[in-house]
């Protein structure tokens, strides 16, 4: 174009050749670029601020060393850098093919300490970049600090992204900066999936109120209200030292029809089993609760059992196994089998043959954890014969026995010379399991093994 316009007698001017650079950018053709402004220069045309940012756009897709050459370039001519130079050059490192976040967040400080203005673009480019980093911190604080310099506010998406790469890190602070921003300033909506992001968040850092305000968002949103819903406000009202709130939650979850399992009140238990007096407290909480005219769910009071079975307290978990009538629940297989344990703990086997036949005046049926520890209670005895009777039992229920069980019964016939332990090692290989290192070490050594460690 520009040899025709030579032909016909018309001189070329910087602006037709910035055009042209314009347009050769766009397609990366940086050759052609170079010798655009080497045509200039050929007809005494000196290079302006806009060729040179033509050519860092031209050279995005190329190494660092050709926008650096253009620099130096840049520098020669006495032309000082500007916003859109810092720009171009931001740009070219948030580029998904080149991302380089320390050199963006350079021109950034960069044009800083020059009084320069980041473009709003630009702006939300660079937080992008440390979101997707995993920086969530330097995200959102960039975006705070942007945003209390700037008239401008940042998108949406933005603050989606901050809150997004916060809550992958459980990035507490960050989270609930992002949450007030999206949900409080910009009433946006996220999606289901970011909020179960936020509500585990929630969960672990024991941030109580915002775990609530999830579930409302949640709701709002038209998601059926599920169990894992649930199981991180659980946790974060515990976490918060709120018990009576989490008690409570069991029953919100059963009247919409969500049922507590024992997974869901881990959170109580784990916050009961620290000291004995919390036990204790919890039926204070439960009363209060009952004279509320709230449910009280079969759950908590299953976690009340498991945080006195786990503080060695057989008497208090009995106890609290007897109170189920007084808040007008029934047990489940998970009140017995946490009692089981209590009784192989303290080898009680009477106790243990009692919530036995409770469970099925009930009409509850046993399951393989039943089995397990009702056998493993019979070995704790001297006279052990009705563990083979429940192991029996177990298989004609269709349990596969654990090897956990085999492994039980094999040391305690080998500590009694009992022969019948070839039968249960037999058993137990016929189940696809292999023998333990440790198993095979007592059996060898004819029980000796495990009585000289005593």
């Amino acid at each position: 174009m520009c040899r025709e316009m030579k032909k016909e007698g018309v001189k070329p001017d910087i602006i037709i050749y910035n055009n042209l650079l314009a347009c050769l950018a766009e397609d990366c053709q940086m050759l052609e670029a170079w010798a655009v402004v080497e045509d200039m220069s050929s007809i005494g045309i000196a290079p302006d601020r806009n060729t040179f940012h033509h050519l860092i756009h031209a050279s995005r897709r190329l190494q660092s060393t050709a926008m650096w050459d253009i620099l130096d370039k840049m520098d020669a001519e006495n032309i000082p850098p500007n916003e859109q130079t810092f720009q171009l050059m931001i740009q070219r490192y948030t580029m998904v093919e080149k991302r380089n976040l320390e050199f963006a967040l350079q021109c950034v400080y960069e044009m800083g300490a020059r009084g320069l203005v980041l473009e709003l673009t630009i702006a939300q480019d660079v937080i992008g970049l440390a979101a997707e980093l995993g920086f969530p911190r330097l995200a959102v604080d960039l975006a705070e600090n942007f945003e209390a310099t700037s008239v401008r506010r940042l998108s949406s998406e933005t603050w989606m992204r901050c809150l997004a790469s916060s809550a992958e890190v459980l990035y507490a602070e960050g989270v609930q900066r992002c949450w007030e921003n999206v949900v409080g300033d910009l009433n946006v909506t996220p999606d289901e999936g970011l909020c179960l992001d936020v509500l585990h968040t929630a969960g672990r850092r024991g941030l109580s109120d915002l775990a609530t305000d999830v579930i409302r968002v949640l709701r709002i949103l038209g998601a059926d209200w599920q169990e894992y819903h649930f199981a991180p406000l659980v946790e974060a009202l515990c976490k918060a030292g709120k018990l009576k709130d989490a008690f409570g939650t069991l029953d919100l979850m059963r009247s919409s029809n969500i049922f507590p399992t024992a997974i869901t009140a881990r959170p109580i238990y784990d916050f009961l089993k620290q000291d004995i007096d919390r036990v204790d407290g919890a039926w204070e909480l439960l009363d209060k609760l009952r004279s509320e005219g709230k449910t009280i769910d079969r759950t908590a009071i299953n976690a009340i059992i498991r945080a006195a079975i786990s503080l060695a307290d057989l008497q208090r978990a009995v106890g609290a196994y007897k109170a189920f009538p007084d808040y007008k629940c029934i047990p489940d297989i998970d009140t017995f089998n946490t009692l089981l344990s209590g009784c192989i703990v303290a080898s009680h086997r009477e106790l243990g043959d009692r919530l036995l036949l409770e469970l099925k005046e009930l009409g509850i049926k046993p399951d393989a954890t039943t089995y397990e520890r009702i056998i493993i209670l019979c070995l704790t005895q001297a006279t052990y014969e009705d563990a083979f009777f429940y192991l029996e039992e177990m298989k004609a229920q269709k349990f596969v026995p654990p090897r956990s069980v085999y492994d039980a019964i094999i040391r305690t016939c080998i500590a009694a010379s009992d022969s019948r332990y070839t039968l249960a090692l037999d058993e137990l290989k016929q189940c696809g399991y292999t023998i333990s290192n440790s198993l095979q070490t007592f059996i060898d050594s004819g029980g000796r093994e495990s009585r000289s460690r005593s």
